[in-house]
């Protein structure tokens, strides 16, 4: 009896130490198995941290620096010159020779050599001419014309595009401020083909101290160059008021001489490379139309007081 009893003593003795060593060592085992997570997590968020970090910086210094050169004047100013179209037409003609004899003939018959060119300060850039004609038909009365031809070149420019695309930006400017002239009446527009680019007609009636006048302007554009022909006509003294389609007829013809004198003048080897000035790198403040009708009045004044 005493051996079993030793045997079970040792036996119980021996499962008490092997669960004594199985205890520390489980606790062992599982806090280092919870460490492991926190260990992995702790790695991974130093690793996502790390890899940001240093793909943001790299990138980021990378992409701020195109971004730096991209949006650099420098570099904005050398990609649009090396895209912005070159003008075509590099210079004007002689304002007063736009026209052909017969033409002022038919246009204005008493005032074809009255031609005087406006002032300008650089006649490559823009230039004018007007022509004045009174007839006087005795006890009839008078007939009364006002002939004007306006020309606008435009330079490309760097930052504001090619000079073809500042002539259509005026262009479209023109046209709308010609039917909105004060005063004018019954105003009509139309679109003219065979004019440069493109072209528009506008006419309507507008009433002044010396009579009744029929107003005519054609607005066309060719290339980089916009020209403007104004063309009125008035019967003072009891005379007869012009007829509107024959005035307007004769406008569209003084224009298209006038766009074809733009063509021969730059064909003719005008100045090649003519500096933009301020005048040429934005649009004129007032309308030629608007200028012309400031002459017209103290002509057509001064015309019926002769």
């Amino acid at each position: 009896m005493h051996r079993p009893a030793q045997r079970d003593q040792h036996e119980h003795a021996r499962s008490e130490r092997r669960q004594g060593l199985r205890g520390p060592r489980l606790r062992r085992l599982l806090v280092c198995a919870a460490a492991v997570p926190a260990v992995l997590v702790a790695a991974g968020c130093s690793s996502d941290s790390g890899s940001d970090s240093g793909s943001g910086s790299g990138s980021g210094s990378n992409g701020d620096a195109k971004r730096t050169s991209a949006s650099s004047p420098r570099a904005e100013r050398s990609a649009s010159a090396d895209t912005v179209r070159p003008a075509v037409y590099k210079t004007l003609p002689e304002p007063c020779s736009t026209l052909s004899g017969k033409t002022l003939g038919d246009l204005v018959p008493k005032g074809a050599k009255s031609g005087k060119e406006g002032t300008s300060d650089d006649t490559g850039l823009r230039a004018s001419c007007s022509w004045t004609s009174l007839e006087n038909n005795g006890v009839k009365g008078s007939q009364f014309r006002w002939l004007n031809v306006s020309l606008l070149r435009f330079e490309s420019d760097a930052t504001r595009g090619s000079g073809e695309k500042l002539a259509q930006e005026y262009y479209s400017k023109q046209a709308q401020d010609v039917q909105a002239v004060d005063g004018a009446k019954n105003v009509k527009a139309r679109p003219v083909d065979g004019l440069g680019d493109e072209a528009t007609a506008v006419r309507y009636d507008q009433k002044k101290k010396e009579g009744a006048f029929k107003q005519q302007t054609v607005v066309a554009r060719t290339e980089n160059v916009v020209v403007t022909v104004d063309y009125n006509g008035a019967g003072f003294a009891g005379d007869k008021t012009p007829d509107a389609d024959d005035l307007a007829k004769a406008a569209e013809k003084a224009t298209k001489e006038a766009v074809a004198a733009v063509a021969t003048a730059n064909k003719a080897g005008g100045t090649s490379d003519t500096a933009p000035s301020k005048s040429a790198s934005s649009s004129p403040s007032k309308g030629a139309s608007k200028d012309a009708a400031k002459e017209e009045s103290p002509s057509a004044s001064k015309s019926a007081k002769d």
